[in-house]
């Protein structure tokens, strides 16, 4: 079937069903960001490849939400399908419950996968739907019913990760979450997210391309720790391991008949990243806690181990990008060259690396306008060759297994015009701010978002993404619980939290330009004030200094871009040589 012969089928099952509403979050019972293949309804519903996408299907109309990273790729890939583009997130945008109040007659009947969305979400979205006096029904799969040839669960098997890159063993890690239940009175928790539950069993998998996770979720009160894994999954000498350290596994499908036997008097879940499902089961039996998952919480904060191993793995990732930009940067070598064979080759760069074992996200390799698509993706139909003059813009990671990298570097390839400059400039600023800055403990994210988007604004210039995200350690390229974005965020930045700084600037048609570093949050000092916190950064790798407008630059901007070019210079000279060696003594020589 086709996309426009999928909706009419799932139109025919709505009518059948007496659904007049369709919502598809199409994400997993974790609510993942990135989701096995067996889970990606919106793409095999839509052809929509985003991360991030909303779907609603009614008898008329097929609408798919998404926010600004996504607006171009999805206005290419909705075209001929009869999907509408709602852009989310907007000023003027219309959201999923206000439009269906907006569409629907009073009393129809809306239906959601309760295993899709959270129990706060479907909280929110049950009361704003019925406000009209509209039905959410909840636990209606109706995709995977019409889905032909729907990819099978993986089974990929879980492997141990050793203590010398976790830093803290499985037991230590559940007597802290134990303690964490005693601080917060409760007797259990689940743990649904999947980098939750890699961290809390030092176990990773390979069921999601990029995400060394496995699906599964973790039960842990006073006396128990359980896995839930589907069988197979786990070797015997694992099983045994993990047997002797206390951690019993069961199969992932008996979950709730097990958990059924053996209900605590009250339990601590997160109601923002458990489905809606899971957390009814639990509060239709004992005493909900809510709060942001332990888990999150805790590993957010690197140990001294992870901490090392992420400055390890970026040094390694330096070296990688080293040789990879001198390569590129040879005259005439961007001949024949396209998007697709720059990312491929930008992979054997890393993957010569130690420790490493995958890309932690698939490369964003954006020639000249496709820059200006946030989180471009080329494939063989959109591949193009670059040429000469213009902006290459190179959005890319690694997992290696001490650490994972994220870093965005635009290129000047030829020629270009002081448009181009200023517009790399004025980011570049940004990026300095935050990357220098020092604040007082407690500061949340959206405090600092300002300092990256200043020099922008005022010359009426923004960006729509956020500033930056937590990165896992050998774990999930996106991590929570903080971020650096506009919007509010309640969980302030603490000592030991990995972020991104990624202020950018996109020109629609045109260009795309953003610098990315990844971040180490570090004490300061302490005056009569309090504790005052900073950033240290851990991406090595020089800057374009080809884009930068040097009359832009203050002293201490200028002074900070020489300090970082010494440092990188420093940390990667020691293990290049020759013409690369050469090429990044040219790169980081002082402005």
């Amino acid at each position: 079937m086709n996309i426009v012969d999928r909706i009419t089928s799932l139109r025919n099952l709505m009518k059948s069903e007496s659904v007049d509403a369709l919502i598809i979050y199409g994400t997993d019972p974790h609510l993942s960001e990135y989701v096995p293949v067996n889970w990606r309804s919106i793409a095999w519903i839509s052809g929509f490849t985003g991360s991030y996408g909303r779907v609603v299907i009614t008898q008329d109309q097929a609408l798919l939400w998404t926010d600004s990273r996504y607006f171009i790729q999805a206005q290419s890939q909705l075209k001929n399908t009869g999907f509408i583009l709602m852009k989310d997130r907007q000023a003027d945008s219309i959201a999923i419950a206000p439009w269906l109040n907006q569409e629907l007659k009073p009393g129809s009947s809306v239906a959601i996968d309760g295993l899709t969305i959270s129990a706060g979400e479907m909280n929110k979205l049950k009361e704003e739907i019925g406000a009209k006096g509209n039905h959410l029904i909840i636990s209606k799969d109706l995709v995977s019913e019409i889905w032909q040839d729907k990819p099978s669960i993986s089974q990929a098997l879980v492997v141990d990760y050793p203590v010398r890159f976790a830093g803290q063993s499985r037991s230590e890690k559940l007597m802290h979450i134990r303690n964490k239940l005693t601080e917060n009175l409760v007797k259990a928790t689940l743990v649904s997210q999947l980098d939750d539950l890699a961290w809390c069993f030092n176990l990773r998998g390979n069921e999601i391309q990029y995400n060394p996770l496995f699906t599964g979720y973790g039960y842990i009160d006073h006396q128990n720790a359980i896995l839930f894994v589907s069988e197979g999954k786990i070797p015997l000498t694992l099983f045994e391991t993990l047997k002797s350290e206390g951690v019993d596994v069961i199969s992932y499908e008996s979950i709730w008949d097990m958990l059924s036997l053996k209900i605590p008097t009250s339990v601590y879940l997160d109601p923002d990243h458990t489905n809606s499902l899971a957390y009814q089961f639990f509060s239709e039996r004992t005493r909900v806690v809510d709060g942001i998952a332990i888990p999150t919480l805790l590993k957010s904060v690197k140990n001294d181990v992870e901490i090392a191993g992420m400055r390890a793995a970026h040094r390694r990732d330096g070296i990688a990008m080293a040789n990879f930009l001198c390569w590129l940067n040879k005259p005439g070598q961007n001949a024949g060259l396209t998007e697709l064979s720059v990312a491929e080759r930008l992979r054997a760069f890393r993957s010569t690396r130690k420790y490493f074992m995958d890309e932690s996200f698939s490369s964003i390799v954006a020639w000249g306008p496709h820059g200006a698509i946030v989180h471009y993706s080329a494939t063989p139909e959109t591949d193009v060759k670059i040429t000469q003059d213009g902006i290459l813009l190179i959005d890319s990671g690694g997992q290696y297994l001490d650490g994972t990298t994220d870093i965005t570097r635009t290129i000047c390839i030829g020629k270009v015009n002081a448009k181009q400059k200023s517009d790399f400039t004025l980011v570049l600023k940004g990026m300095i701010a935050l990357a220098k800055v020092k604040f007082p403990a407690g500061t949340k994210g959206y405090s600092l978002d300002i300092l990256a988007r200043k020099n922008l604004w005022e010359n009426g210039l923004n960006y729509g993404h956020g500033t930056g995200h937590g990165v896992g350690h050998y774990s999930s390229v996106h991590e929570g619980p903080v971020g650096i974005r506009p919007e509010f965020n309640r969980e302030s930045i603490q000592q030991g939290q990995v972020i991104t700084d990624e202020p950018g600037l996109y020109r629609e048609g045109e260009y795309g330009i953003r610098i990315e570093n990844v971040l180490l949050c570090k004490n300061e000092n302490c005056s009569a004030y309090g504790q005052f916190l900073s950033f240290e950064t851990l991406t090595l790798c020089p800057i374009e200094k080809r884009l930068i407008n040097r009359e832009l630059l203050n002293n201490e901007e200028l002074k900070w871009l020489n300090t970082y070019h010494k440092k990188v210079f420093k940390a990667l000279k020691p293990h290049l040589k020759g013409d690369v060696l050469k090429w990044l003594k040219k790169q980081c020589a002082p402005i």
